[in-house]
């Protein structure tokens, strides 16, 4: 786990507090809306499949950003790989709702997890500061 974490800080510093916040909105999701449902097995499924997708962008996007800069990617190959990204999240949620796998809806709320952890993580950033200096004040 902390290799993990440590390759994922290599390949963007903000990356890991990013997941950790599209992973903390997968769990605000679900549990609000688990309550407001019948069908919970596809509202569950439907948030998590969500969850996946929206961790599997923003590393996507990490390594698409790494390589545009370490090997002067040309504009087009950076479209491209971005288009593909979101056309393998709309394939992923066609086949899901198409088999009764899970709930499109909590899928595209937990996707948004992605931009809720991206403006989130300014304070989630001043928060983490804060905890350690009150860590470091109680040790002195």
């Amino acid at each position: 786990m902390i290799k993990l974490i440590k390759r994922l800080k290599q390949l963007n510093q903000s990356l890991p507090l990013l997941l950790v916040g599209i992973i903390a909105w997968g769990f605000l999701v679900q549990i609000t809306g688990v309550w407001f449902v019948e069908d919970k097995l596809r509202y569950s499924t439907g948030t998590w499949v969500g969850v996946g997708l929206a961790i599997f962008m923003a590393i996507n996007m990490a390594l698409v950003i790494e390589s545009a800069v370490e090997n002067n990617a040309k504009a087009g190959v950076l479209r491209f790989k971005s288009v593909l990204r979101y056309i393998i999240v709309v394939v992923v949620l066609v086949i899901m709702t198409y088999f009764n796998l899970g709930n499109w809806i909590p899928a595209f709320i937990a996707i948004m997890g992605l931009k809720v952890s991206a403006y989130a993580q300014p304070m989630m950033i001043k928060l983490f500061k804060k905890r350690k200096e009150n860590k470091k004040e109680v040790k002195m």
